[in-house]
């Protein structure tokens, strides 16, 4: 089983704070550092600074050294696919090809209507994700002078540098996530090099492996080219009483002041990587005969570093 971390700065994390979650992370031994696109400040206080994914992510680049980075993932609402190739490429050759991607077709409508982004109906966003995708993947691999006829965006005569090839690799390891219906299985099947099934249980795995792997058939591809991975939250300690109190932290940093502790734990056992080591290393064994590939590791509670370096040990065995 392969790790990543994933994390969630529009709670309010500055740069020096992202910087010591992923330097932390490198140092624990976790393969990738995640962090989500977002510009509005949830879950918890809504009024917490928030930063730019990609400007961050190239900050990394160049203050980490040997783990991967990504974002899990972008909306191609904030993303014009034209420019993001150009973001993706030029963090990419920052970070000497550790850069991960992931596009998604977005879903806060109130942090598009507080800075004046449109937002589209739910068919349109998936229409212009199709687009993005074609985009994105044809100006990384075609030959200069490629051109595209989408729906929403042209591309004419392109010619794109540098080229995202700094992994040596085609272009970065691209990852689409969501539910594994049948239109984003079919984008799946086309593009990605990953699927990530977010509020992952191992039925839902199960359920939406299946359907990648059907679509991938259905275009000619081998399902097993295609990472299984699955987002899971993550809330971990060393013993029974320092899991008490991280809860108890996890509930105040959500903003859940006044909720019953064990009720909230209860809600979220089968659900969350959560427990001590041993409890932890179960639900990881059921995620992997669910065919899991790689867990992201999604962590709410960003300032506690100690429980990043558990999480390192734990993936460790």
């Amino acid at each position: 089983m392969r790790f990543a971390l994933m994390t969630e700065p529009q709670q309010g994390l500055t740069y020096d704070e992202i910087l010591a979650l992923a330097r932390t992370a490198e140092t624990a031994g976790l393969e990738a550092f995640f962090r989500s696109d977002h510009y509005g400040s949830f879950a918890g206080p809504a009024d917490g600074p928030t930063t730019d994914a990609w400007a961050t992510l190239a900050g990394l680049a160049r203050d980490t050294s040997t783990i991967r980075i990504g974002s899990l993932v972008s909306p191609i609402t904030f993303r014009i696919p034209g420019s993001f190739a150009k973001v993706v490429a030029t963090v990419d050759e920052m970070s000497g090809g550790r850069v991960e991607v992931g596009i998604g077709a977005g879903w806060n409508e109130e942090e598009h209507q507080e800075l004046g982004i449109p937002f589209p109906g739910l068919r349109e966003r998936y229409d212009r994700l199709e687009d993005s995708l074609a985009i994105v993947h044809g100006l990384w691999t075609q030959p200069d002078g490629w051109s595209f006829e989408g729906q929403h965006w042209q591309v004419r005569n392109a010619r794109l540098r540098p080229r995202p090839t700094f992994s040596g690799k085609r272009h970065p390891h691209l990852i689409l996530g969501g539910d594994g219906g049948p239109r984003l299985a079919r984008l799946v099947a086309t593009w990605g090099d990953e699927f990530n099934r977010q509020s992952a249980t191992p039925d839902r795995l199960r359920e939406a492996y299946g359907r990648i792997a059907v679509a991938c058939a259905d275009a000619g591809r081998d399902p097993e080219t295609v990472v299984r991975s699955a987002m899971v939250g993550v809330l971990v300690a060393e013993t029974q009483g320092e899991l008490r109190e991280r809860v108890q932290q996890q509930i105040a940093m959500l903003g859940g002041d006044g909720v019953n502790a064990e009720a909230w734990l209860r809600e979220r056992t089968g659900r969350w990587i959560i427990g001590t080591p041993d409890a932890a290393r179960q639900v990881i064994e059921s995620l992997e005969a669910a065919g899991a590939q790689r867990i992201m590791l999604q962590d709410f509670l960003p300032h506690d570093l100690e429980m990043v370096t558990l999480i390192g040990r734990i993936a460790a065995g």
